[in-house]
């Protein structure tokens, strides 16, 4: 309890139904996700002390924040708690020092859309550091107008991934 690991499941003796078969074509990418009697199913996790998994994000999509460890729905989560947050997305973004730190793309609600961008930035990252950990906290936050939900969320995504970075 209260250590971060890999969400597997139970496959052998018997294959759950609706549980992936594997990769076409890529037998070893198969081979590489089971571990034992349990298929890696590539999320991150930690089990609570009541049993209970909390969901951190896919492996690949954790943030190593100088050494710490950050999953970003738990970050958006934290942010959508707040009144300015219609949505967001919560990205790695490269960083000299820290390696990577913490991006959100921040869809604002309508009230908040004349606030001064700054100090509503202030704001969301103390709200972050207040109900999370405060390592966790959105170094840089990019908010924007309602205009960009309207985008499917296959382009949000893509958007998301070339503007990290920025």
């Amino acid at each position: 309890p209260g250590k971060e690991g890999n969400i597997a499941v139970r496959v052998k003796p018997i294959k759950p139904i609706g549980i992936f078969s594997g990769y076409v074509g890529d037998p070893e990418k198969t081979a590489a996700n089971i571990q034992g009697d349990f298929w890696l199913t590539g999320d991150q996790g930690i089990k609570d002390q009541d049993g209970y998994f909390q969901f951190l994000g896919r492996g690949d999509d954790i943030i190593n924040s100088s050494g710490y460890r950050i999953g970003p729905s738990e970050v958006e989560n934290a942010l959508m708690e707040h009144p300015a947050v219609a949505e967001t997305a919560v990205v790695s973004s490269p960083d000299p020092v820290r390696g990577e730190v913490v991006k959100a793309f921040v869809v604002l609600t309508p009230h908040f859309l004349s606030h001064d961008k700054d100090q509503l930035t202030k704001e969301l990252q103390q709200h972050v550091k207040t109900v999370t950990a405060p390592y966790k906290y959105p170094r840089k936050v990019r908010p924007w107008a309602p205009m960009c939900s309207t985008l499917g969320e296959g382009e949000m995504i893509l958007l998301l991934h070339f503007s990290s970075s920025a």
